[in-house]
């Protein structure tokens, strides 16, 4: 396969609306991660333009896995370091497990710089702050704009699921000597057909917290969205998991179209307007085809009539579950 890449810009503009993710590489999400098609996954992503990569220490062996394989595909000629963007995370280390001391950051970068085999990460993330108390997650983020001073770091961000808190520590920390305004912010599961609060706080970001990306992760909130079952670590309520396993077999029955296509469709429309950029959790070649095609589909606007009706009868159909959230992190 000729992948024909181009050299990144290494300015936040350069990064492609899509962003392959990580967390798919993982226990949580399939039992044997190692057995994944990574190297073809993401030889595939190059191939359509996909030129950056979101992950986490805390998603068990992704890092490592996708560190080997850009290695090896570099041996194998199909890539520079400079064709493509590493975004990772520091802070989480297991479920209920959290370090965001200045000196567990640093570690933690020069691990994941390790792993990647590479001298710079373009983007890291404080991962899940709403864990946090506001001094931590500040004493971490004075630590990893030093890291950014030394070039270890292009861009600096934060990452989370409430979205009000997320706002809150982005207009702290363009108020703090040693951070100013943060690079990017992303939130995960709150820009999806269940749920759009980040929408509503896209232009606050940018006007009030200086920050100049959003990123929105994933668009199936966690594999919600999809007619498959939800899976065991969903942290949703039984009526949410309930109420969307119904939209799914309804849209299925009645409409022939399926739940998960509609959610990518609408997630990647409503971000692409806003200049975002939208994480994929793909584990395999043909899971990210289908959502390239989705991708597709929005760009030459040939379902949009169509999918605006389905979109209205899938909200209604939530009900009291349109926009529902859940607990996460502490009380704050």
């Amino acid at each position: 396969m000729s992948l024909n890449l181009k050299k990144v810009s290494g300015t936040l503009s350069g990064i492609s609306p899509l962003i392959v993710g990580g967390a798919v590489f993982n226990t949580q999400y399939n039992d044997n991660p190692t057995a994944l098609p990574i190297y073809r996954l993401l030889e595939k992503a190059f191939s359509l333009g996909i030129n950056a990569i979101d992950t986490s220490p805390y998603y068990g062996p992704s890092e490592e896995l996708l560190g080997n394989t850009l290695r090896q595909m570099a041996e194998d000629g199909k890539v520079e370091r400079n064709n493509y963007y590493i975004c990772t995370k520091v802070g989480r280390l297991h479920l209920d497990d959290f370090d965001y001391t200045p000196s567990w950051v640093e570690k933690s970068v020069t691990r994941s710089l390790q792993r990647f085999h590479t001298s710079y990460l373009d983007v890291v993330f404080l991962h899940d702050i709403e864990f946090k108390t506001a001094d931590d997650i500040i004493g971490a983020l004075q630590m990893l704009m030093a890291l950014k001073k030394r070039g270890l770091i292009r861009y600096v961000g934060i990452s989370g699921y409430p979205v009000y808190f997320l706002y809150q520590i982005a207009k702290l920390s363009k108020e703090t000597p040693d951070i100013g305004p943060l690079d990017l912010v992303m939130s995960y599961s709150n820009m999806c057909l269940q749920n759009t609060t980040l929408q509503l706080y896209y232009d606050k970001f940018l006007s009030d917290t200086g920050v100049k990306l959003v990123n929105n992760a994933s668009i199936l909130s966690m594999s919600l969205l999809r007619n498959q079952e939800t899976k065991s670590f969903h942290p949703a309520s039984s009526g949410l998991k309930k109420r969307c396993h119904e939209l799914g077999s309804m849209l299925q029955n009645k409409y022939n179209v399926d739940l998960a296509d509609l959610a990518t469709r609408f997630a990647i429309r409503e971000w692409k307007d806003k200049h975002g950029k939208t994480v994929l959790g793909v584990s395999t070649v043909e899971e990210l085809e289908i959502a390239w095609k989705q991708y597709q589909l929005v760009l030459d606007g040939s379902l949009d009539d169509k999918d605006r009706e389905l979109i209205d009868i899938s909200r209604e159909f939530l009900g009291e579950q349109l926009n529902e959230t859940w607990e996460s992190g502490i009380k704050h």
